[in-house]
């Protein structure tokens, strides 16, 4: 990859560039090639030297998606990920380079680039939000090439199952006349797909329930809801075996599956409000069996308990993640690998991310000192020793990693309201950030004090490119491909719709896009070639006008595109009952 602009900063880290270029123009400043020992820190990536100037991707005039409610880091300090890029000669970022944007970021949790309260999923100290719907369950973007692989990409008794959901009529008078048995494909134009089945949703408590990860094999489509996970057979809905019941809520998921086709589901070990979300089950997606369960322990220093968790899949090594340290696990046995815990003199583990070759975890240090920083830090998953470190200026929070491999960090700063996304090599060298002039809409959910660091739906990412869509409150948008040996645009192309879409994955060399439904249109899945020549989309399924008053509802919803087919599922059940609640809904041909 290509270095930025020429110019050296102050020996021993990213470090602040010498002089400030005048706004407007590219920053001077080059982030040192050295590199410290295996599992060492150095010096940071480099502070602001003043705050930014006002517009450009994350300025908003007034609150927006991604505008925080209030201190969104566990320091009341952002971290230079969830923001929305800016103008190109802002306040210097966490690598000694430009941030490209000033705070609020781009993205509001749980609404997409339409301002449909929509995460989606597919082809995959508080409360900051980021806004946008796409990505994988792999958390940034599915991998490319097999047409047949999904591409995607967040008490009180069950009274109703999902799987007591018929499928959808498909058109032959026959439904049973229930409400979710509707003929959703009645009156269905030529060009347009199929509903080919719908469920909906479990019974859930007067405050709500979570119905957290959608995953889907060549055969089965799996879905958690409240206290039990379900599975339903990929071309009519069937049931794929019978409902998993769990004694209480389920409280965490590991967000893709494992080569071995199971995944982990964690669920609280009681009701009352110090009940912990502790228990672990495996379970197999294509048959439902279950494998081995495990109690999680609480973490050794005070507030580190398990109330709340989150689950990441690195290889095969299974990761829980606390709020200060973290246990791993053989992802295949349930055996205890490991604990990841304070290292250093101050630094406390805060997050993790995974894929199938990689685990990258965001560190805590020297919380409310002079020495008050993020460090990043590559681990082997078998062992959880320290590839490399790399230490965040003061000021910088980690949020968000768009992709494992290449490393795509994004990174907020509060005080200076600005935001960077950074790519970073196989060794944690800085090679390149975003230069991009507009706001984008990522679609990563609420920043919070547990960092989520795999949690931004609507980004894809290739070898070479990153593809963000724009955000737009009314009407199309773009999705922009910037490249990441340099952080300039390549290309965009414009949403065909009058409406918002966001990026799925990418599929035989190919963007996978979802353009959202409108109230009385459905939505579309649409194809983008990403070589060289016209990006001109071509459109997959175009969904049926029919039912797009049901597709349009899905208002926090995960999407995947997979085998020819389209699925969207809730991730949140509102536990109202005046009328049963969807679950999820497949099209095809």
């Amino acid at each position: 990859m290509s270095q930025p602009p020429p110019g050296q900063p102050p020996h021993g880290g990213f470090g602040p560039p010498q002089n400030q270029p005048p706004q407007g123009q590219p920053p001077q400043g080059h982030p040192p090639q050295g590199q410290p020992p295996q599992g060492q820190s150095q010096e940071g990536f480099g502070a602001p030297q003043q705050p930014p100037s006002q517009g450009g991707f994350g300025a908003p005039q007034q609150p927006g998606y991604g505008y925080p409610q209030q201190p969104p880091g566990p320091y009341a300090q952002p971290g230079p990920y969830g923001q929305a890029p800016g103008p190109y000669g802002q306040t210097p970022g966490p690598y000694g380079q430009a941030p490209y944007g000033t705070y609020p970021h781009p993205g509001a949790p749980g609404k997409p680039p339409g301002g449909k309260k929509r995460t989606a999923l597919i082809a995959g100290a508080v409360a900051v939000a980021l806004l946008l719907v796409g990505g994988t369950v792999y958390a940034v973007t599915s991998g490319g090439g097999d047409d047949d692989k999904p591409v995607a990409h967040p008490s009180g008794d069950t009274g109703h199952s999902a799987t007591a959901s018929p499928s959808a009529d498909t058109g032959d008078g026959e439904g049973d006349g229930r409400a979710d048995a509707e003929d959703l494909n009645a009156g269905r134009k030529p060009g347009e797909a199929k509903v080919l089945w719908y469920k909906s949703a479990p019974d859930a408590p007067g405050n709500g329930a979570d119905a957290p990860g959608l995953w889907v094999t060549e055969k089965t489509a799996v879905k958690a809801a409240y206290k039990e996970v379900v599975g339903f057979r990929v071309a009519d809905g069937t049931p794929a075996w019978a409902p998993i019941a769990l004694p209480h809520e389920v409280c965490a998921v590991t967000k893709r599956a494992g080569a071995d086709g199971r995944i982990v589901v964690a669920y609280m070990n009681g009701t009352t409000d110090r009940a912990k979300c502790n228990q672990l089950q495996q379970i197999d997606l294509d048959t439902g069996k279950k494998g081995w369960h495990a109690q999680v322990a609480d973490g050794s220093a005070l507030f580190d308990s398990t109330r709340s968790i989150e689950l990441t899949l690195a290889g095969r090594t299974l990761v829980v993640g606390r709020d200060m340290s973290g246990t791993a696990y053989d992802a295949a046995t349930g055996k205890k690998l490991y604990d990841l815990k304070k290292y250093g003199t101050d630094c406390y583990p805060a997050g993790y991310a995974g894929d199938a070759g990689r685990l990258v975890q965001v560190a805590s240090c020297g919380a409310g000192g002079a020495k008050e920083r993020d460090e990043i830090r590559e681990l082997d998953p078998a062992t959880g020793k320290a590839k490399w470190t790399r230490v965040v200026t003061k000021g910088w929070r980690a949020e968000r990693v768009f992709s494992l491999n290449p490393l795509v960090v994004y990174l907020t700063n509060r005080d200076k309201k600005a935001w960077n996304i950074s790519t970073l090599d196989s060794r944690g060298r800085f090679t390149s950030e975003v230069k991009v002039d507009k706001k984008f809409a990522p679609g990563c959910g609420f920043l919070s004090l547990n960092r989520g660091l795999q949690n931004c739906q609507a980004v894809a990412v290739d070898a070479k490119t990153l593809y963000l869509p724009t955000e737009s409150t009314t009407g199309a948008n773009e999705i922009i491909a910037i490249g990441l040996a340099d952080g300039k645009e390549k290309w965009r192309v414009k949403s065909p719709l009058a409406r918002p879409m966001a990026p799925v994955g990418l599929q035989g060399g190919n963007l996978i896009a979802y353009a959202d439904a409108a109230y009385t249109q459905g939505g579309r899945v649409l194809s983008v070639p990403t070589g060289s020549g016209a990006h001109r989309p071509t459109t997959l399924l175009q969904n049926p006008d029919g039912a797009a008053k049901i597709e349009n509802g899905f208002f926090d919803a995960t999407t995947v595109w997979s085998g020819g087919r389209f699925f969207i599922a809730t991730n949140r059940l509102s536990g109202q009952d005046d009328s049963e609640e969807k679950l999820m809904m497949a099209y095809g041909k």
